[in-house]
């Protein structure tokens, strides 16, 4: 009970609450596209690169998230433009910005004068330095989210399943690619500070492979993954608060457990219905 109303009487552990939910929001609809295309390796470069958009961002004196934000969109259109138009594999292409936008990111950290002791926050996160501006924008995302899934789902559908097919029936597949680039690349940076750059990709995959083990229905995973990304989040938040740990960390343990559980349990159902 005490945790419930510490909750509720500050305005950062509100906030932070508010972050958690729309976050598992946001990161378990994205995270249905990107497991289903097979682009988890894309987020993790999307993750990293914009490292190098937050070190230039905090050596110049702005505001971290602008400089993330433009790094991640520009690293996520050029893995898509590389590998439709420059005839590079995408592992690639991954493979370099990952690595660019580390190596940039780490350079003007370096050149910043002394301890740069805002880097752990972006790195692993820190939910409570969640502010006004960010709820903002996660709960335009979401919204935002929410609506396209809908609008567009069949459309987003084919192209995740069969983008030969999609394309033969007049579909602009190459325009969406772009955007759900885009989406991804937004999704990432405007949670980093629940999860951190190093950790956030679990929060975009866990929750996603939990619903695929309950289902194979492309709706239902995308719905479930959500829930699940809200109710890990939430859980996590409240023991790292009650056991003073990271709340990434223990948003990751949580997940991870839930799906061995899962795992386990999908397994032994499996055996008994065929004895």
């Amino acid at each position: 009970m005490s945790i419930i109303h510490d909750i509720l009487s500050y305005d950062f552990m509100q906030r932070a609450l508010i972050a958690c939910i729309l976050s598992g929001i946001s990161c378990g609809v994205v995270g249905s596209y990107i497991v289903a295309r097979r682009m988890v390796f894309l987020s993790g470069g999307i993750t990293h690169a914009s490292f190098g958009g937050l070190g230039i961002a905090l050596y110049a004196g702005v505001n971290p998230t602008i400089g993330a934000l433009a790094f991640a969109i520009l690293s996520a259109l050029g893995i898509e433009f590389s590998s439709r138009r420059v005839n590079m594999r995408e592992d690639s292409a991954i493979g370099i910005m990952w690595s660019l936008g580390m190596a940039i990111g780490a350079l003007f950290m370096s050149l910043r004068p002394g301890y740069a002791s805002d880097l752990t926050s972006y790195l692993f996160g820190n939910i409570l330095l969640v502010d006004s501006t960010d709820i903002t924008m996660l709960s335009a995302l979401s919204l935002v989210l929410i609506v396209g899934a809908i609008a567009m789902l069949r459309r987003i559908m084919y192209i995740t399943f069969d983008e030969d097919y999609a394309r033969s029936q007049g579909m602009a597949t190459e325009r969406i690619a772009y955007i759900m680039a885009i989406v991804v690349a937004l999704t990432i940076v405007l949670s980093i500070k629940v999860m951190g750059i190093i950790l956030l990709i679990s929060l975009m995959t866990i929750p996603t492979v939990i619903a695929n083990t309950l289902t194979k229905d492309y709706r239902l995973i995308a719905l479930l993954s959500a829930v699940i990304g809200i109710v890990g989040n939430i859980v996590g938040f409240v023991l790292s608060y009650n056991f003073d740990l990271p709340t990434g960390s223990c948003i990751i343990f949580m997940l991870t457990g839930a799906l061995i559980v899962v795992k386990i349990l999908t397994l032994f159902h499996r055996r008994v219905h065929k004895g």
